[in-house]
């Protein structure tokens, strides 16, 4: 396939996936990951929290650090995750994806009650994806599949966790829409995951 790089990233193509917890986003982006890297692409995937020394740290005092503090943080974990792992991806010419990314980021702390504007200024300076995939996802089946599997972190405990986390979603979106972003809303719950990762590699296909 042969992804055109766009003018932000003019060697290689950046494509985050975000969407409510048990959504299927890390299943969604290995089948994507699949069909492109069968297409002829040069394809990385990888995904926040990083695995780098400041998303260890995130992983660690998720339970115990709250509000802006733990924004602030998730936030340094995404300029240096650009910095020392997708930047270099993308001057390589590769098409990078992301389990999570910038929408994540104006996401999760809202539990917390950080105003979205906040969010918003604190990640004013991330990289801009070539394309912004938000899943949605119905909030009932969400809770399910949270309930069998079990919760992750302490954002998934309360009862209406994945209605609000769908809320906060939308409002996301709809902030990234206004701002310019090139964002791919996708349906997950009348079709299998490989059918979503279809659906994306079919709009990267458009650039």
């Amino acid at each position: 396939m042969n992804l055109r790089p766009s003018s932000d990233h003019p060697h290689g193509v950046f494509v985050s996936v975000d969407g409510p917890s048990g959504a299927g986003k890390s299943t969604i982006v290995q089948h994507l990951a699949h069909l492109l890297v069968a297409a002829g692409d040069d394809v990385h995937v990888t995904a926040e929290p990083s695995t780098g020394p400041i998303g260890q740290l995130c992983r660690e005092v998720t339970e115990t650090v709250t509000g802006h503090a733990l924004a602030c943080l998730y936030a340094a974990d995404r300029y240096h995750h650009l910095e020392v792992e997708v930047r270099p991806n993308l001057e390589a010419g590769r098409v990078v994806l992301s389990d999570r990314y910038l929408p994540s980021g104006l996401v999760m702390q809202r539990f917390d009650g950080v105003d979205l504007t906040f969010l918003w200024q604190l990640n004013a300076e991330a990289d801009r994806p070539d394309l912004a995939v938000i899943l949605d996802a119905d909030p009932e089946v969400v809770a399910e599949r949270l309930t069998d599997r079990g919760p992750h972190n302490r954002f998934q405990l309360p009862p209406d966790s994945s209605r609000a986390e769908a809320r906060f979603y939308r409002q996301a979106a709809e902030r990234l829409i206004q701002a310019g972003f090139n964002v791919l809303r996708v349906d997950v719950n009348r079709q299998p995951p490989e059918q979503s990762a279809a659906l994306i590699r079919d709009r990267l296909l458009a650039f």
